[in-house]
């Protein structure tokens, strides 16, 4: 008569899952210190072209995946891998608009992960000051929303200081409601102007008492609800676990396509991928037909524009500037010859940089 086979017991799974880790740790130890070779033997590899290459990997990673587990849980593990056999080799330090929790915080570990050294900052332009300064080697700047559009501080220190832009996040934006009260007892609602105006029908429907109060940031609107009786704000989950608030309702922005996109900037280009953008800002004469004819080097290069804003000259009235984003990477032909043929037609001609296009992550 054959034997029943012994059912695995609890102590017997720990011991499994204690081994795994413990070849989990192994694993990775040899893998920060190959990674740490590599960049030993090659001097002349600037950060720009490593975090370029660790972003190739990840994406042929979640290519190829094959397990049990999807792609979309494993990018924020792997991605803390990619972290830390990063800064095994250099600690980076990282501007952003502060203060902490904010979703420019978040938007930033997305791109950096944990292993890296954060520091926030009151301003966008406190942003750039901080790399013109070599006081960090990355800033992560907010430039546009899907619902607000255009963050117009960013694009006045494009215009005023020469920052390179490297990279970018695309970030959806979940709202959270976050209080220590009970939904009926919230009499205010204290956020950022741009979190308020992306949840208005929301607040005007749920909320049509409570008074909705402007803030400097999500993160100082959720540390205002945890101190405050009757208190409520709109900032994000990390903000509510951070100063121990309850979801009182959870993503209530009003387009659930609400993406903010930020730019990464550094002193220097990214390299090519061959899934890049470029962004450029031009000038034109203030006379009919110039912008026509600086746009119309763009359709006979078959350049596909991805972004397009205007933005004053200061102190110039009626002169603008144009932020311009295509397809491709300046290191292109077609796009050399479009710069070429742009510096006849401009009075100003900036390639703000060139980058690795991205999707949006959650």
């Amino acid at each position: 008569m054959a034997k029943t086979p012994r059912k695995t017991s609890a102590t017997d799974l720990k011991k499994a899952v204690a081994k795994i880790d413990s070849q989990i740790l192994d694993l990775l130890a040899k893998r920060v210190s190959a990674c740490q070779k590599i960049v030993q033997n090659a001097p002349s590899l600037t950060i720009e072209q490593q975090l370029s290459s660790e972003e190739s990997e990840l994406a042929k990673w979640l290519a190829s995946n094959k397990s049990a587990l999807s792609s979309q849980s494993l990018a924020p593990v792997m991605q803390e891998v990619l972290s830390l056999c990063r800064s095994a080799s250099r600690r980076l330090r990282v501007a952003y608009l502060g203060p902490q929790y904010s979703y420019s915080h978040q938007a930033a570990v997305e791109k950096f992960g944990a292993n890296a050294d954060y520091s926030p900052v009151a301003t966008i332009a406190a942003v750039f000051e901080e790399i013109q300064r070599n006081q960090a080697d990355f800033g992560l700047v907010p430039v546009e929303n899907s619902n607000d559009g255009r963050v117009t501080d960013t694009l006045e220190m494009f215009a005023k200081l020469p920052t390179k832009i490297c990279g970018e996040v695309k970030l959806h934006i979940h709202h959270q409601l976050l209080a220590k009260c009970p939904r009926e007892e919230i009499r205010e609602v204290f956020s950022k102007p741009q979190a308020l105006s992306q949840c208005r029908n929301w607040l005007a429907k749920h909320l049509p008492a409570a008074r909705p109060i402007e803030m400097t940031s999500t993160a100082a609107a959720a540390q205002l609800a945890s101190q405050k009786e009757g208190a409520a704000a709109v900032a994000s989950r990390a903000a509510g676990l951070n100063y121990h608030l309850d979801t009182i309702a959870s993503n209530i922005e009003d387009n659930p396509n609400n993406i903010t996109r930020f730019a990464v900037i550094s002193h220097s280009p990214a390299p090519k991928t061959g899934h890049d953008k470029t962004a450029l800002l031009f000038q034109t004469e203030h006379k009919p037909g110039a912008l026509a004819d600086a746009m119309n080097i763009f359709k006979k290069n078959r350049l596909n524009l991805t972004w397009i804003e205007s933005f004053p000259v200061a102190n110039s009235p009626e002169e603008y500037l144009f932020f311009v984003e295509m397809e491709g990477h300046s290191s292109e032909l077609k796009i050399r010859r479009t710069i070429t043929s742009l510096e006849k037609k401009t009075l100003r001609l900036e390639i703000l940089g060139s980058y690795q296009k991205t999707d949006p992550v959650n």
